[in-house]
This record gives C-alpha cells, structure tokens and sequence, in this order.
C-alpha cells in the first residue's frame, strides 16, 4: 500500500508544479495578445475571449432578496446558486439589477492545427 500513495504525493507534487507553469504562460500570453485577440505560431493558434462574470455584492444582494429565507441558502454570493434560483424563476433579474459588477475575464484557448 506505501507504493501507491508515495505515487500519489509524487504525481500530485508535479500536478501543481504544471499548474503554477501553466498560470504564468496564460498571464504571459495574455499580457502580449489581449489586443490581438488571436494569434498564429507555427502550427498553433491561439485565441483569446471575454467572458462576461459577475461579482455580487453581499451585502446589496442581500438587502434586494425579497425573502431573508433565500439567504440562508446562500450564506454568501454564489453565483451558480444564484443562477439556478433565476432558472427556477424563484427570484427574478430585475432584483440583482444593482447587487453586481460586471467582470470581464480573458479566455484562453491554443489549437493545434
């Protein structure tokens, strides 16, 4: 049983060491393409979009939700709890309407042609 679990250390000691190297080659990227937007090396293509978040306020999206009950849900802004009760139709976008800022996040995606 030591085998596996010294692999397991070992393989997730190298899964961050990939992730940290991955975070700055994204930041890098984004840095010298935002403008771009796109962008051809080789037999590489790299793209870059926004995608549209949002960040709630706690404290204004509690003081707009029409039943402190749905609070208790939350505990805090989530935005993927916060979506489901707008599918559900349970609270409506007209009551989030000043309880976020909207947050433009870049989108990196490298194809291999």
């Amino acid at each position: 049983m030591d085998q596996p679990i010294s692999r397991y250390y070992e393989l997730k000691e190298i899964q961050k060491q990939v992730e940290e190297e991955l975070n700055e080659l994204r930041s890098k990227l984004i840095e010298a393409y935002s403008e771009a937007g796109s962008a051809e090396e080789g037999e590489y293509k790299l793209l870059i979009s926004y995608q549209e978040r949002r960040e709630y306020n706690d404290d204004r999206l509690y003081n707009a939700l029409p039943d402190p009950s749905l609070w208790r849900l939350m505990s805090k802004a989530d935005t993927g709890k916060i979506s489901s009760l707008l599918k559900l139709n349970v609270i409506h976008e007209k009551v989030l309407a000043d309880t976020f800022e909207p947050k433009k996040v870049p989108v990196l995606r490298v194809q291999k042609r």
